[in-house]
C-alpha cells in the first residue's frame, strides 16, 4: 500500500534527478553525480533516503556499488494515481461530449 512517504521522498528535486538518471538502468555513484549535478556526499545521502524508501536497490560489484530503480514503489504510485486518472478521464469525456453537442448545435443553426 502506497502512503504519503513516497510523495515526501520524491518531492525533493535532487532525488527526482537521481531517479531520472537511473531510468535507463544501473549506475555507479560517480555517474549519478555527473548527471544530477550534486556533490558525491549529497548524492550518497539522497541515495540512502531513496534506498530506505524502497525506490532504489544497491548491488555490490567488487569495489563499486551499483544503484538501480525498483519497480514496486512506482507501481504502487501508479495504482494510487489510477483512481484519480479515471476521475479526470471521466470528466474530460463529459467535457468532450458537451463540446461535440455544442458544435453539432451550432452547425444546425447556420443557414
Amino acid at each position: 500500500m502506497m502512503h504519503s512517504d513516497a510523495f515526501e521522498i520524491l518531492a525533493d528535486p535532487t532525488r527526482r534527478r537521481i531517479v531520472a538518471s537511473l531510468r535507463d538502468g544501473e549506475r555507479q555513484v560517480g555517474d549519478i553525480v555527473r548527471e544530477a549535478g550534486v556533490h558525491q556526499s549529497g548524492v550518497s545521502r539522497h541515495l540512502r533516503i531513496l534506498h530506505e524508501g524502497g525506490f532504489v536497490s544497491v548491488r555490490p560489484d567488487g569495489q563499486r556499488r551499483l544503484y538501480a530503480l525498483r519497480p514496486e514503489p512506482f507501481r504502487d504510485l501508479d495504482a494510487w494515481l489510477s483512481d484519480y486518472r479515471r476521475l479526470w478521464e471521466a470528466r474530460l469525456d463529459r467535457f468532450g461530449a458537451a463540446l461535440e453537442q455544442r458544435r453539432a448545435g451550432a452547425g444546425e443553426q447556420e443557414p
